[in-house]
């Protein structure tokens, strides 16, 4: 009997995981290295595979948005991770939002079942020597194999500062202050899938102020933070300007108090953490304050008043390679083909877009190893568009990034005097190109 192609993953994060089971589902005997429980990182709590550190949202489920399209093609393609999501999904509005233990004990139990996966609990210092390797360590890879990734690329590490909001209990929150609905109603059973402290205009002064002078804690950062723009900590926003937190994580937009008929001056939002509801997270609260800080300033938020903190938001450093300059677009290392990379290593951004990339670099090592010729997909998909920019964009600015209709072809000029200055349109028809263009790759190369 011939030997299975041999798969080395390391990393057991989302993108990891999905990376895995692909490589597994393609025929491949594959070793997956994670070296959680063993060694935590600064932000991880558990030893599960696909661990969600920061937020629980997988982003939009609005039909024809950039994150809806990503997640349709990936559905297309069978993504495992995907699959579960569904099957921890907790109430998010028009997002997909997950209950994180759910989702990280069965993604674990699916890859540990599996017949063709092994799952080494071990830090990796070395890339092994045989078989076909995927990188996939994450925005928290170990310094000792970040310097081997050093010795691999050739390049220094590249590097941002990244935030993560706190956690609430939900018995400590005053329901008798805060109110349930969704923006403008939209929910998925209509009953609200959001708890919204509601701040006067002098509650809003008042919580801002003690927000611009609150004590950070930031042990050896520099003052110059490079922070991730899409992920910035609440004291940065609300430094550009006083009403900055108003048109950002604050906003009222869409919301109605109910004990007052009007619209709130600012909101904040928490979000259901799991299906048992028992905790909340402050949408957008990502945060560097000390954790006295953050009971005294949160404490300030209407409902908040007695909260008990189950998690502290913090700053992790974040490391991604610099892509452009060492990727294909089969997301395969120029310099030496068997090895791959996937994830916020590679500097994608988002909890969705690292199971893309994942995916893309499970089926592609399985291909390599099995001696065929990798996918790309087409330019027109917004997985091909996310490959395109990781391996295709300027590598003297490479910044990380999430899906966007940016990162797609834009349309030909026929279809702009068709759908003229209709935003909705537009999108539409670039996700229904999308769509197409990976049915018609499917049809030839499935």
């Amino acid at each position: 009997m011939a030997t299975e192609p041999l798969v080395y993953v390391i990393g057991g994060g989302l993108a990891g995981s999905e990376a895995a089971w692909q490589a597994a589902q393609a025929g491949c005997r594959v070793v997956l290295f994670e070296m959680r429980p063993l060694r935590l990182t600064p932000a991880h709590r558990t030893g599960e595979l696909a661990e969600l550190v920061c937020s629980n949202s997988l982003k939009s489920e609005t039909e024809f948005t950039a994150p809806w399209l990503l997640k349709q093609e990936l559905r297309r393609l069978g993504s495992l991770l995907l699959e579960i999501a569904e099957q921890a999904r907790v109430p998010g509005g028009q997002a997909l939002v997950v209950d994180r233990a759910i989702f990280a004990q069965t993604v674990t139990a699916r890859l540990s079942d599996h017949p063709r996966i092994e799952i080494r609990r071990e830090e990796v210092t070395r890339v092994p020597d045989d078989g076909v390797v995927i990188i996939a360590t994450g925005p928290l890879t170990s310094d000792a194999f970040a310097d081997e990734i050093a010795r691999l690329t050739g390049t220094g590490q590249l590097f941002f500062y990244d935030a993560i909001s706190p956690i609430v209990e939900a018995d400590s929150i005053n329901m008798g202050v805060v109110f349930r609905a969704s923006r403008y109603g939209k929910s998925i059973d209509g009953s609200g899938d959001y708890l919204n402290c509601p701040l006067t205009k002098e509650e809003y002064e008042r919580f801002v102020d003690a927000l611009l002078a609150a004590e950070r804690h930031i042990p050896h950062i520099p003052d110059d933070i490079p922070y991730f723009e899409a992920c910035l900590p609440i004291e940065e926003l609300a430094r550009r300007g006083r009403d900055t937190l108003r048109f950002g994580p604050m906003k009222p937009v869409g919301l109605i108090d109910p004990r007052t008929g009007r619209r709130p001056y600012a909101v904040v939002q928490l979000r259901q953490e799991n299906l048992r509801a028992d905790s909340y997270n402050l949408v957008g609260f990502q945060t560097s304050l000390r954790r006295s800080e953050q009971e005294r300033v949160f404490r300030l938020i209407p409902g908040l008043e007695n909260a008990i903190f189950l998690r502290y938001g913090q700053v992790h450093r974040n490391t991604y390679i610099n892509a452009p300059a060492l990727l294909e677009p089969t997301l395969q290392l120029r310099t030496d083909p068997r090895i791959l990379f996937a994830g916020q290593i590679s500097g994608v951004e988002g909890y969705v877009e690292a199971i893309a990339t994942g995916l893309i670099a499970g089926r592609n090592a399985a291909a390599v190893a099995r001696g065929e010729t990798p996918m790309v997909l087409p330019r027109d998909t917004a997985l091909g568009s996310l490959c395109h920019y990781v391996s295709s964009a300027d590598p003297s600015d490479y910044q990380p990034c999430n899906i966007t209709f940016d990162l797609l072809p834009a349309l030909d000029e026929e279809q702009k005097r068709l759908v003229g200055r209709d935003r909705k349109a537009r999108h539409r028809l670039l996700c229904q190109r999308a769509l197409e263009a990976l049915e018609a790759y499917l049809a030839v190369h499935a």
